[in-house]
């Protein structure tokens, strides 16, 4: 029995070993950290948003430059594939309103336990809290340092942020292939608040529309102590990490002559901040980002309110990012996702130079990249 060496415990890592393991070969994940999936967890706090129930060339293009690459990965393993693998494992799914598919628990943990227990049905062995030196298989462990020398390896060492979960990038150092530097995505934005808008942190911002460069989404965001963050903000962060400025339409459901006609009422001794909030039913937190980015008020503020600059001071630190882009170049590796400077090495899930947006994206490309770097081990533990 030949065996295949995972470094990386985290669903990109679980799906090869699944491939791999059902195949009859021997499997050992090497984890970090004292217990895997730690980042899925973390994402099913929010409800576990597994992936998008949308049109395939849709879902696709979420993956913009990517996307010719991720191609095959995911029509062999996309959204439908995702949702019945789930179900397979005893998982309720339900799609909400957006599109977006979870399981019915809305918690990552129900369907991480029945994933593990199908793992050790098939063998899978654990090796926690044993941590990737480099070299040859190296790993210092709790017992001092081990090595293991496999007849194939699946790297699914993450990306570079959070790293407290597991993901520091630390393998870049290392691997002696092509790697495009680490930038942050999916991420919120630093704004330095006037004290005005102290009582509205912690308070989403709903019902607008978000442009960046040629990114315009329809979705809600956070106003936070530090600054803007949540979907929308993620959306379009890859725009604004790029340079371009964002701005807000905070009445995505009127045009700008209706906007002007309901300002034009007569507005009598009522202040502005009235005035926006009968004729427009504008919410008190929608007025303080007026008066926050909008002075000096013109006399016709109707653009001002279809297309509100909001400037911030940059991303928050990479590390407090969901996602990162950058890592291992996607020509560094072949169609079975193995290394081309390292046969038998494959790779897999985030530390992969690709980049998506929330929404179900990151979860199930990390899930299909797994399933094609396992079909490729297994191909290679196979050959004459």
């Amino acid at each position: 029995m030949k065996t295949a060496l995972i470094i990386g415990g985290g669903p990109a890592g679980l799906m090869a070993a699944e491939v791999i393991s059902a195949a009859g070969h021997q499997v050992i994940i090497a984890e970090a950290k004292p217990s895997v999936a730690r980042k899925f967890l973390m994402a099913g706090k929010s409800g576990l948003n597994l992936t998008k129930d949308e049109p395939f060339e849709t879902f696709l293009a979420a993956y913009e430059e990517a996307a010719p690459v991720l191609r095959p990965m995911l029509e062999d393993f996309g959204p439908r594939q995702v949702v019945a693998w789930a179900e397979g494992l005893e998982q309720e799914m339900f799609t909400g309103s957006s599109g977006r598919v979870f399981p019915k628990t809305m918690k990552g943990s129900p369907l991480l336990r029945a994933w593990l227990r199908r793992l050790a049905e098939q063998g899978v062995t654990f090796r926690t809290r044993w941590r990737w030196t480099g070299g040859h298989y190296q790993f210092a462990t709790p017992e001092g340092m081990k090595e293991i020398t496999p007849d194939a390896c699946v790297l699914t060492c993450g990306g570079a942020s959070w790293a407290r979960l597991g993901s520091d990038g630390a393998w870049a150092d290392w691997i002696e292939a092509p790697i495009a530097p680490f930038q942050p995505a999916n991420m919120g934005f630093v704004v330095d608040w006037s004290p005005h808008m102290a009582r509205h942190f912690g308070s989403p911002v709903k019902n607008v529309a978000l442009k960046a460069g040629d990114r315009s989404v329809r979705a809600e965001f956070v106003v936070s102590q530090r600054g803007i963050e949540g979907g929308g903000i993620y959306a379009v962060s890859r725009a604004m990490r790029e340079g371009h400025a964002l701005t807000l339409d905070l009445l995505p459901d009127l045009d700008l002559a209706e906007v002007r006609a309901r300002l034009a009422r007569p507005r009598g001794k009522a202040s502005l901040s009235n005035h926006l909030r009968k004729t427009l039913k504008l919410d008190p937190l929608k007025i303080a980002l007026v008066m926050e980015f909008g002075r000096p008020l013109p006399d016709d503020i109707a653009p001002v309110l279809k297309s509100l600059p909001l400037r911030h001071a940059g991303a928050r630190p990479m590390d407090e990012a969901i996602s990162t882009a950058g890592g291992l170049k996607l020509d560094a590796v072949d169609p079975q996702m193995m290394l081309t400077s390292q046969p038998g090495v494959f790779a897999a899930g985030e530390m992969l130079d690709w980049e998506a947006p929330t929404g179900g994206y990151l979860l199930t490309a990390c899930l299909a990249t797994g399933r094609r770097a396992g079909q490729g081990a297994c191909d290679w533990l196979t050959r004459p």
